[in-house]
């Protein structure tokens, strides 16, 4: 695995993470308890933070950064995920907040400034514009993302289930090591 450190910059990764050995964390990073980072996902914190809730899975091939301050974007933005999330194979986050409890489908995109409240679905191939508010409790898919119904009882169920199955699988991979 790659975990480097970019001029002062050191990614913490606590206790119980897992990141796969083709993946790469750089710079900024927090990496929280029982999180996992898969094969080729790289997540590069060198112009402003990242941080990555417990028990968060960030599957192959994912692409999360940051956006810096300048005159142009006062403040810049971070990259902040909540705890429990499961972030789908080639999925790009930039500059976004992710809550607790939320599956942003494979190869979806969620751009600078948006806000993915709790227990959100994101459907498989959206765009998630910059500044863009998705509500808690509700499926959104679509380019741009529409929101389309409130999750049912057996979505939001599998919210906790996919939690679970990714630190069972990424504690099998850690004893395999």
């Amino acid at each position: 695995m790659t975990v480097e450190k970019f001029e002062n910059l050191i990614p913490q990764i606590k206790t119980g993470a897992y990141v796969a050995e083709s993946a790469a964390v750089l710079g900024d990073v927090t990496l929280g308890e029982d999180a996992s980072v898969w094969p080729a996902a790289v997540i590069r914190g060198d112009i402003h933070r990242i941080e990555i809730g417990a028990r968060t899975n960030i599957q192959d091939g994912c692409v999360l950064h940051v956006t810096h301050d300048s005159r142009f974007n006062e403040g810049g933005f971070p990259l902040l995920i909540g705890k429990g999330v499961t972030v789908g194979h080639s999925v790009t986050l930039h500059g976004c907040t992710i809550g607790d409890n939320c599956l942003i489908g494979i190869g979806s995109i969620v751009l600078d400034g948006s806000i993915v409240e709790d227990k959100v679905m994101v459907g498989a191939g959206s765009l998630v514009p910059p500044g863009k508010r998705l509500e808690s409790g509700h499926l959104y898919v679509g380019s741009p993302a529409k929101k389309i119904r409130p999750l049912n009882e057996k979505e939001l169920a599998f919210l906790g289930y996919s939690e679970e199955n990714y630190v069972k699988l990424k504690n099998r991979f850690i004893a395999d090591r």
